[in-house]
């Protein structure tokens, strides 16, 4: 995955980290990886929203940052797992505050529906 030159822009140690974790996926797959190594259909069960094909794109783009690493085993049927490389590792308390900060915002950011406002009929001219 190309990334951005952020070398003489101000602020470009924030945008330069969240350019390694953006998106939907990457740092939810970061999250689950911080237990320890998982082989790809756990991940895939974790994340049940997730498709094959974009776990699939998601990890290659971790694996080409050197945020994850990917072991292949010779064995049939094949075995993949992947764990966190040491500069991954480093991310743990950026992904720990980011998981604290939405569970104390979760009702906020909640996906359920907005309260019902009742409306006063309209006066007749």
């Amino acid at each position: 995955m190309k990334r951005r030159d952020f070398a003489r822009r101000p602020g470009c140690s924030v945008e330069a980290t969240l350019d390694l974790i953006d998106g939907k996926w990457k740092g939810v797959i970061l999250y689950h990886l911080q237990s320890g190594t998982r082989r790809f259909g756990e991940l895939r069960r974790m994340m049940p929203g997730i498709t094959q094909r974009m776990l699939t794109k998601q990890l290659r783009a971790l694996e080409e940052d050197k945020l994850v690493i990917r072991k292949v085993y010779a064995e049939v049927p094949p075995r993949v797992e992947y764990c966190l490389s040491e500069l991954g590792e480093s991310l743990r308390p950026v992904i720990d505050i980011l998981k604290a900060w939405g569970e104390s915002h979760q009702q906020r950011l909640s996906c359920a529906p907005p309260p019902v406002v009742e409306r006063k009929p309209k006066r007749a001219a």
